[in-house]
């Protein structure tokens, strides 16, 4: 998510409903050491000044995979610093407002790998989630040198990958893993949001691809934590939404209805032709539009 990461307000003009961006991973979370390519992406501002943070993923080796509303122009940004640390700011100190073991939230640690920066900010067309609910909220991150750091990358699904469960009934048992560094509880209240800047994950479950919130754009799963499950909240924005327990990306993390990171989750859909059509054409311009991985589901 955004700045206040489940607060950016969209007035939808056909409904007239707020959309938050979406934060961190919440309910029956876990550390993530698994999914590698998920960073901590944290932006600046032309003056060099802390705009943001939001999560994403690497997909191949400079092409980083996040929200379009994390990378807006409108917000005159200039640059992104990218952490792969599982713990990207979990030593941080209030009062010197640094990290010394990761730099965060204004370095890199010389000859750290797993810190990296961009410049090239792109968005699929994201204006202030106008258009809903095709808000078009996919961004990319172009990193100024290709990560070294040993990883996999993940795999985009392909075109119309979820369209066929749009389509079948009986589908309430379909899983997916969402992965960040949001905000991990922001309830009650009157209580400061609990943010450990770890890499988190969580088990979510699907609810609707087919009502007016969805419309074949957007994803919307459960955020409730029953039954060992989570979901998102305020710093996931960006961060994937991941197929079952494979590294294949269906969904981008993008908006909630309340700012307590409860109810429904929703992710901009990446398994539109014309979005991975934009994702090759992004991935180009560093010659790796034949690294990204597009695939059906497992």
């Amino acid at each position: 998510m955004l700045r206040s990461p489940r607060v950016f307000a969209a007035v939808l003009a056909t409904a007239m409903l707020t959309a938050l961006p979406s934060a961190a991973i919440t309910g029956s979370y876990q550390p993530d050491p698994i999914h590698t390519y998920v960073g901590l992406a944290v932006f600046y501002d032309a003056n060099g000044e802390f705009s943001h943070r939001c999560s994403g993923s690497l997909i191949s080796p400079s092409v980083f995979l996040t929200a379009g509303h994390c990378v807006d122009d409108a917000d005159n940004l200039s640059y992104a610093r990218i952490y792969f640390h599982q713990e990207a700011g979990a030593h941080y100190d209030p009062v010197t407002q640094h990290d010394p073991v990761t730099g965060y939230p204004d370095e890199c640690i010389e000859g750290d790998p797993l810190c990296v920066t961009g410049e090239r900010l792109f968005d699929y067309g994201f204006d202030n989630f106008a258009g809903f609910p095709n808000t078009r909220d996919a961004g990319i991150v172009l990193l100024d040198e290709p990560v070294t750091f040993q990883t996999d990358f993940a795999s985009l699904a392909e075109a119309g990958a979820l369209t066929e469960l749009a389509n079948r009934r009986g589908v309430q048992d379909v899983s997916f893993t969402v992965s960040g560094y949001g905000v991990s509880d922001n309830w009650p209240p009157t209580q400061a949001p609990l943010s450990f800047r770890v890499r988190l994950m969580a088990e979510t479950k699907l609810n609707n691809l087919r009502n007016a919130w969805t419309a074949g754009f957007n994803l919307q799963t459960s955020s409730a934590p029953g039954n060992n499950r989570g979901g998102t909240c305020g710093g996931d924005s960006g961060g994937p939404v991941l197929w079952g327990d494979t590294d294949i990306i269906v969904a981008v993390t993008s908006f909630g209805k309340r700012e307590q990171c409860l109810g429904n989750d929703y992710s901009y859909r990446i398994d539109q032709q014309e979005v991975l059509d934009w994702i090759l054409g992004i991935a180009a311009m560093v010659g790796e539009d034949d690294d990204i991985n597009i695939v059906p589901l497992a």
